[in-house]
């Protein structure tokens, strides 16, 4: 082993919160040159956790692409108000990775919602950025999140990495 490589301990995770966003209807900008690009744009949502909660302000969204195997690669701004008022920016990236077995499920929009999301992979790297002194501490801290499908739009379990 290289010995400049160190041992710097297993990455740990806190729980942040849980995120609904509600989706507009897509709008479908077809095949381009690396891809097909897809907007989900955000029409509201709610956020809760045991340190910060809120909702989603509808006018963010998720300008996706899909690559030619299938794989989603998002590309994710969105507007949270905490419930004290602060306007958080959150920002995220990820892959959205759904096996070819599940495709024609995922692709009727009254029932994907019921497939079991383990059967697919959906995770994201959060970001945020605010000027509200009470949340400041979120403009240093990366997060995680495990994503799913839910009725009307989407949803993820958000980690902070400590």
């Amino acid at each position: 082993m290289d010995p400049r490589v160190k041992d710097v301990g297993e990455i740990r995770t806190e729980f942040l919160f849980d995120i609904a966003i509600d989706l507009d209807p897509r709008l479908d900008f077809g095949a381009g040159p690396i891809g097909r690009r897809v907007l989900f744009g955000a029409a509201g949502g709610t956020f809760e956790g045991p340190r910060i909660r809120g909702e989603v302000l509808p006018g963010g969204g998720d300008w996706a692409l899909f690559r030619p195997d299938g794989t989603m690669l998002l590309d994710v701004r969105l507007t949270l108000r905490t419930d004290d008022g602060a306007l958080l920016y959150m920002t995220y990236g990820g892959r959205y990775t759904t096996p070819p077995e599940l495709r024609a499920a995922m692709a009727d929009t009254r029932e994907r919602h019921l497939v079991d999301p383990s059967r697919y992979y959906f995770r994201t790297n959060c970001l945020f950025e605010t000027g509200a002194e009470t949340y400041a501490w979120l403009n240093d801290t990366v997060c995680v999140g495990s994503g799913y499908l839910i009725e009307g739009g989407i949803a993820y379990k958000v980690f902070q990495v400590v």
